[in-house]
């Protein structure tokens, strides 16, 4: 629990990032968890795993944008990769996911509206080449205000899909309200470093939260997409879909591109609906250390890496 706390302090740490930025080697670390900075970097990848039968949602990486410039290139570049995803006849097979402060929530006095006017913006170019938006969720502080634009973006963009995470006292009850037919909700079991006041520390309270939050979207009317790497999770989530009586496509799994591809194309060759999360951009780094800070054993590949270029 140390190291991870620790790992997701160095998250926000710009000098560490400056460090790993400028080491060359870090980059086979990163290749293995983020395809590439580019457009055509995330269609390739998107490419790849449908021709092997997974799902895709991209996310174009970047948060806790203050500039408004840089929210207006966010969105030019989801609007950018939407349209590269038609041409190539992928959009059907691939949807995006969005932070809403990476389009400008976290922007004094006007984020609100503004990332609502760019999500919205988004959906919409999804939803003309047909495919969707899920709207992924940051630390407790934003959960609300994420929340309130998931309900103004689903008066017109129905399918607009949510993002709870398990390790957060309140999400069984958010889950109950967004358990109903037509909502998408991913759930997962949450990657920020949060307060005792807000969330589950145990890893053990987290599961059998993460279970709790699964029960109820799995007998609820809606879409669950079942965002886990976890063995156990996976098999709940099996006999919760045989016990609710839940059809095959009413449901799905998520997992990150990188991680466990083999469970991944199981999933997928036993008739399972299986997404890859997909992140690609410059901004990857806040994104690696979080996901070292999920998988601790890869921080010592990462260690050797840096102290091999001394």
């Amino acid at each position: 629990m140390l190291l991870r706390q620790s790992l997701l302090l160095l998250a926000r740490s710009g000098r560490v990032k400056e460090l790993v930025t400028r080491t060359p080697v870090s980059g086979a670390l990163v290749a293995r968890y983020v395809p590439g900075e580019a457009t055509k970097d995330a269609v390739e990848a998107t490419r790849d795993l449908v021709a092997d039968g997974r799902l895709v949602t991209l996310d174009f990486l970047g948060e806790d944008t203050l500039d408004e410039g840089q929210a207006e290139a966010t969105v030019a570049a989801y609007l950018e990769v939407l349209e590269a995803l038609s041409q190539e006849g992928l959009a059907r097979s691939a949807e995006v996911s969005v932070k809403l402060s990476a389009i400008g929530q976290a922007l004094p006095e006007i984020g609100a509206k503004l990332s609502l006017e760019n999500a919205r913006r988004i959906c919409r170019a999804a939803r003309n080449v047909g495919t969707t938006v899920t709207l992924d969720m940051e630390d407790h502080t934003t959960t609300d205000q994420t929340l309130a634009t998931l309900r103004e973006l689903r008066k017109d963009f129905p399918e607009t899909g949510a993002v709870l995470q398990a390790y957060l006292h309140r999400t069984e009850d958010d889950c109950r309200a967004l358990a109903y037919e037509g909502s998408r909700v991913r759930l997962c079991k949450g990657a920020y470093k949060e307060p005792a006041t807000v969330a589950f520390q145990d890893r053990h309270e987290v599961d059998k939260s993460y279970v709790r939050c699964l029960k109820v979207l799995m007998a609820g009317q809606g879409y669950p997409m079942v965002a886990t790497h976890d063995p156990r999770m996976i098999r709940i989530a099996g006999a919760f879909a045989t016990r609710f009586d839940r059809a095959p496509g009413t449901y799905e799994y998520q997992m990150l591109f990188g991680i466990r591809p083999d469970e991944q194309r199981r999933l997928a060759a036993v008739g399972e609906r299986m997404r890859v999360y997909v992140p690609y951009g410059q901004e990857w780094y806040g994104y690696l250390m979080r996901r070292l800070a999920e998988r601790p054993s890869n921080l010592t590949f990462f260690l050797r890496s840096l102290l091999s270029q001394k």
